[in-house]
């Protein structure tokens, strides 16, 4: 009978050593799997974001570059008056240009942020657990991440507003029913091509919050420190 019952309690105890053994494995496997598919996710939706904002600032800037038009002033039939040539741009549109470019810039760096995110759950499913990455430091990327996101949806914002009221103020001082020849006063698609490019630049920021945020809730659950200190998380 004795020995009966220290075979039993040898089994349970190597059932207890077996579970500790494969909860913190199983509970890196599940964080490995979320930094993956939201590393990726974000890195995706906002790379392709990033491109099209650069190509509607691109088309934007061209356009102020390369469209002038000539414009000759109201003066007496029958005199020769010189002609000047005015660029046809909209005033105070540059400052959303530079909020936009601003924007992308700091987008540029949340993707790279979302980047280290996928190799975090790389490393975490490497079989030696000293390449591990330690919690703190996947904490500290995604509140960077978290951080980063706001400040490009900030910028943005400043863009998307500075944009918007120059082209609201340009609408207004349009007369009515009368022809416009002054083409510093004409809305061009060009134009809207600034503000489009501050909104996908929130939409792109707005993404990278998101997904490092729920990341980084989702991190802060309770867990069993006794087993996961085996693997420093």
């Amino acid at each position: 009978m004795c020995g009966e019952a220290n075979l039993i309690k040898v089994d349970i105890q190597t059932m207890q050593t077996n579970l500790e053994i494969k909860s913190p494995s199983n509970h890196l496997e599940r964080i490995a799997t979320i930094l993956r598919i939201t590393g990726w996710s974000s890195f995706v939706v906002q790379t392709a974001l990033a491109a099209a904002s650069s190509v509607l600032l691109i088309l934007a800037i061209s356009g102020r570059t390369f469209n002038q038009a000539i414009v000759a002033p109201p003066g007496i039939p029958g005199t020769a008056i010189p002609t000047p040539v005015t660029e046809a741009t909209t005033p105070g549109l540059g400052i959303g240009i530079f909020w936009a470019v601003c924007a992308v810039g700091v987008l540029l760096f949340g993707i790279y942020l979302a980047f280290r995110l996928i190799r975090f759950s790389k490393r975490l499913r490497h079989p030696d657990p000293a390449i591990y990455p330690h919690r703190a430091k996947v904490m500290q990327v995604l509140r960077l991440a978290v951080v980063t996101g706001l400040m490009g949806i900030l910028l943005a914002i400043l863009g998307t507003g500075t944009t918007l009221a120059v082209l609201l103020a340009k609408s207004i001082a349009q007369p009515q029913g009368v022809a416009i020849y002054d083409p510093n006063r004409i809305i061009r698609s060009l134009d809207v091509f600034v503000a489009a490019a501050n909104t996908t630049g929130i939409t792109a920021h707005f993404v990278g919050v998101i997904a490092s945020l729920g990341v980084f809730n989702w991190l802060h659950r309770p867990s069993d420190p006794a087993s996961l200190s085996v693997f420093n998380w």
